[in-house]
């Protein structure tokens, strides 16, 4: 990586993420660019295609656990009147919970996500549910969380929505601390529905990120496309492939965007230059995957005691309810 002079205005992205992506880009061993870049309107909308493919039961698991058993779920949280969602994409899965909780008693709904075109189909997708308004935060998980809780009416508990397995993108230790951060944001009684995607055989789990139309590539290239406008870069998305692979002494799927040959990308809004060689990767996205038991372990450990699980027997997945101690 070598500081050159800055060539074109772009937009000012943020401190963090300029930061997040001087370091991946300059790490010495691996290169790595924030999952966060994959979520632009577009990136959006291909993760809620990449729902529909054959090879990809985590969205299809997690859907039929909320359809199923929702009125169980709730009934844990029927004092609630805000519900929290974080990274709520379009909220389509969150209907269930919803209308489980939708009566004579207001709610507030509450989706949390950076994209703005998801939010605004989440809006459009859950309005008009009985009793239920829907408020939408665009902005991180935590800031958003904090905001949301400011909402709560007459000290009622609190209902926080982390579904899709998206702790599984953060690495193990870092998940835990976000996990009591969560907590450290809620009072005793609140809850938090937690989803986990299950380990499952490595073939399978393989393919449910590199599915057969490419809709998972082009996912990951995306993310090139969108560090070009948000970045000022100059990333070529066709000069790069995907790869996936599976890290079994950490449990998770990885996903790489891999250099076809030696090339020079620019950074504008860091005024860098960055090498990569033939075959160099650049890691984008990880996914661990859990035991059935570590939910309860976690909980434990950050100041929730898990009262209930679900789990999908078709895909291996669990929703976890956990209670602010």
């Amino acid at each position: 990586m070598t500081t050159v002079p800055s060539r074109v205005t772009v937009p000012n992205p943020p401190a963090d993420l300029l930061a997040e992506v001087r370091a991946g880009l300059g790490h010495p061993t691996q290169k790595y660019l924030p999952s966060r870049l994959l979520y632009d309107a577009l990136g959006s909308a291909l993760f809620d295609a990449i729902g529909l493919v054959p090879e990809y039961g985590l969205t299809r698991a997690d859907a039929r656990i909320l359809h199923d058993h929702a009125h169980a779920i709730t009934a844990a949280a029927a004092k609630t009147r805000v519900i929290a969602e974080l990274g709520s994409g379009n909220g389509t899965k969150t209907f269930w919970i919803l209308d489980a909780l939708s009566g004579a008693v207001p709610r507030t709904y509450v989706p949390i996500d950076i994209s703005a075109a998801a939010l605004a189909r989440c809006e459009r997708e859950l309005a008009g549910i009985p009793g239920v308004t829907v408020a939408p935060i665009e902005a991180d998980y935590l800031h958003g969380l904090a905001i949301a809780a400011e909402r709560r009416v007459d000290h009622a508990p609190m209902l926080v929505l982390f579904l899709g397995s998206t702790i599984g993108n953060f690495d193990r230790p870092e998940g835990e601390r976000f996990i009591a951060d969560v907590r450290a944001a809620l009072s005793p009684g609140d809850a938090l529905l937690l989803g986990t995607d299950l380990v499952k055989p490595v073939p399978e789990l393989l393919a449910a990120y590199d599915d057969a139309i490419g809709v998972t590539a082009a996912f990951n290239r995306n993310l090139l496309i969108n560090a070009n406008r948000e970045l000022g870069a100059d990333f070529d998305p066709e000069s790069f492939e995907h790869r996936v692979q599976w890290d079994v002494d950490q449990r998770r799927v990885e996903m790489h965007l891999v250099s076809k040959a030696a090339q020079t990308v620019t950074i504008t809004a860091l005024e860098l230059e960055v090498e990569l060689q033939a075959r160099e990767s650049i890691w984008t996205e990880s996914s661990h995957k859990f035991t059935l038991e570590e939910p309860r372990a976690i909980a434990s450990r950050t100041g929730f005691v898990c009262t209930g699980q679900w789990v999908d027997e078709e895909w291996p997945f669990a929703e976890s309810l956990l209670v602010a101690r």
